[in-house]
């Protein structure tokens, strides 16, 4: 069976400063008893074998009876049955009865002793029967550990720490670890930790993550500060108002673990079938073991010839590949997904996801880039190379995103050697300096008009950026927002598989909603829209739906928490996500790509596939074998294969969910 570990998960909830590190303990720990478990078990099976083979080939060397024979074949019984044997005492004890270690004991058990009642033994089958329950139980708990070996890996490649002043030095330690008051300081490029306040020094934050909006947000000290936002440009020093809590890390591993929880119709199909199944099936052994001798002409003689069936029918009628093989292609398809950078918080998303006919993505951060870029340049006077170069030059020493966005369009502009003087900030409007001489000012529309020089407005949308030489208009350039290389893929990949709708909602003005939605060949677009429009947009999709079908949202701000979570699934970006999309959600992109949405779904797809594929081989072969088990035509070989054979089966067939092309 597949295990949860949920006092891990209980000790975690409290915010304690040594969670991080005791959960990455804990994850060590179950790793190696995994390990541990699985050699252990290929031994017991090895050891089990040989000495079931010793046992055979004494029998057939010598002449012994049914009760010396008995423990030649307890020995090899015993190694590779003890601890089920164990196990099905212990659910008694519990009144947990009727599981499958319970029926493979009183099957097993019933094959040991059936020989002294007809005079003919099936001690070795007793032992296969134990032995191939092993190499079952081995195949799911390889098969399990692979997919926690994925998550792990993933888990792996999201690192947070924070440099902390502490005494007459700065220290980097897990975030959990700072407490309230400290003081943290922040570099170029980093994540920050935690909340609090700027107490020295300036930057610009990327805060997509956490507003949804590309502009950087300039701050200063005594502003405050929120933990998820990348630091672009200066060193900060921040004193923390609040505890770390759980990271985003944390958080993700967290709800990976415990997606066993939030179980698919089918995993609760199975769970309430093998309830009521199970003890129908005990019942129906004893009315064949008990009620068909009354016909014969001796009982002792029927009852002989119908223990076996009963037994053969126990064998069979174990519920273990519909109960090991449903939630183990479930648990495979989450950990391939894993593998893919694709977080599925539950079972039950699988599901919903696999039938996905309408799409919903937000715009900025979702289908573009949230950073900028130069999409156009349109000079006066001069050609447009050397407008470039001169709004490049000018922003040289700028860690402002826009002057980052400039010198990227100028990549030439840090070797060619002009000489740059005379640099001057102006506050809410740009920069202006010498190069070669030459008075260059590069700004908004309000550094224009401060400085009296006529400019005009572009027909393309963004970011505008004026340049003008020795006061004279000479041009301006255009920002704007990228959209993702992979967006129009996405989309083409989600049509080609059937999903009837794709429909975008935004913020941003109508020309830029439009004009994307057009690049991307989207269904719909809606624009200008606040937060609650979104939730109200969400509520008319969700009620135009086609029959059968479900929708998914594709967000990644906070602004975008409540239709995640209004959404049948909501889909989260957890590459630069904030920490309330990626809790609303319930699959997160840690890439960041939109093009895995249609992998995602393809997923779903291929894992519900293989787990009906799991449910009526199974249900197939037992009702076959059951009926031939019945009528007398079925041998303990067969019924050993239509339980421990299927479930092998199944297992391996629901291992093909972790591979996953792309």
């Amino acid at each position: 069976m597949i295990h949860n570990d949920n006092h891990e998960h209980e000790c975690c909830h409290g915010h304690d400063h040594k969670c991080h590190e005791h959960h990455h303990h804990h994850e060590e720990e179950h790793h190696h008893e995994e390990e541990m478990s699985t050699r252990a078990r290929l031994w017991l099976i090895a050891l089990g074998t040989l000495t079931l083979l010793g046992a055979v080939l004494v029998e057939k060397s010598t002449q012994m009876n049914l009760w010396q024979l008995l423990p030649v074949y307890l020995v090899p019984y015993l190694i590779v049955g003890w601890g089920t044997l164990k196990e099905a005492a212990e659910g008694i004890a519990e009144g947990d009865w009727f599981n499958e270690n319970f029926l493979m004991s009183v099957a097993t058990l019933g094959a040991l002793g059936i020989g002294f009642l007809s005079g003919e033994h099936q001690y070795p089958e007793a032992v296969f029967v134990m032995l191939f329950f092993q190499v079952g139980e081995l195949f799911e708990g390889y098969a399990e550990g692979r997919s926690r070996a994925s998550i792990a890996q993933l888990m792996d490649l999201r690192p947070d720490t924070a440099h902390v002043e502490r005494g007459s030095s700065t220290v980097t330690v897990a975030p959990d670890q700072v407490q309230v008051g400290e003081t943290i300081v922040v570099k170029p490029g980093e994540k920050v930790p935690l909340d609090g306040v700027v107490i020295e020094g300036s930057s610009s934050l990327n805060t997509v993550a956490l507003t949804g909006e590309s502009a950087p947000r300039d701050l200063c000290q005594g502003d405050e500060v929120i933990s998820g936002c990348v630091n672009l440009s200066g060193v900060i020093r921040v004193r923390t108002t609040k505890d770390f809590g759980q990271s985003t890390v944390s958080k993700i591993i967290d709800l990976v673990e415990n997606a066993s929880e939030h179980k698919s119709h089918s995993e609760h199909f199975i769970s309430r079938f093998a309830r009521v199944y199970t003890p129908i099936v005990v019942l129906a052994a004893v009315l064949l073991a008990f009620i068909p001798p009354f016909f014969y002409d001796t009982y002792r003689e029927g009852f002989v010839t119908w223990l076996y069936r009963a037994l053969m029918f126990l064998v069979v009628s174990c519920p273990c590949a519909l109960v090991l093989s449903v939630p183990l292609s479930f648990f495979g398809g989450i950990g391939g997904a894993s593998r893919k950078g694709i977080l599925v918080k539950g079972s039950n998303y699988m599901e919903t996801l696999a039938r996905v006919g309408t799409v919903v993505f937000d715009k900025t951060g979702t289908l573009t880039h949230g950073q900028f870029a130069v999409e156009a340049v349109h000079p006066e006077r001069i050609d447009e190379y050397h407008l470039l170069h001169l709004a490049a030059h000018v922003e040289h020493f700028s860690t402002h995103p826009v002057a980052a966005a400039l010198r990227d369009a100028f990549p030439d502009e840090a070797t060619d050697g002009c000489r740059v003087s005379d640099v001057e900030e102006i506050a809410g409007q740009g920069i202006r300096a010498r190069v070669e001489g030459q008075l260059v000012s590069v700004g908004n529309s309000k550094m224009m008009e401060a400085m009296g020089i006529p400019w005009h407005d572009c027909e393309l949308t963004g970011t505008i950026i004026h340049v003008a030489i020795e006061g004279e208009y000479a041009g301006h350039i255009v920002i704007n927002d990228r959209i993702k290389s992979d967006s129009a893929q996405a989309i083409r990949s989600l049509h080609e598989m059937g999903v009837g709708r794709t429909v975008m909602l935004t913020g941003d003005r109508q020309a830029v909603a439009a004009e994307v939605a057009q690049k991307l060949g989207l269904s719909e677009y809606y624009a200008e829209l606040l937060p609650t429009d979104k939730v109200a947009h969400m509520e008319q999709l969700l009620g135009a739906k086609p029959a059968g079908t479900t929708l998914a949202f594709v967000g990644d701000g906070i602004n975008d928490a409540p239709v995640l979570a209004r959404a049948d699934v909501g889909i989260a970006m957890g590459g630069l996500g904030s920490d309330a999309a990626i809790e609303a959600a319930d699959v997160v992109l840690m890439d960041d790509k939109p093009s895995k949405i249609a992998t995602a779904i393809a997923i779903a797809r291929r894992t519900l596939r293989i787990a009906r594929q799991n449910v009526w081989f199974a249900i197939g072969v037992k009702v076959l074998i059951l009926l031939l088990a019945a009528t007398g035509n079925c041998t303990m070989w067969l019924a050993v294969f239509g339980d421990v054979g299927v479930t092998v089966l199944a297992v391996l067939n629901a291992m093909r969910t972790l591979r996953v092309s792309e």
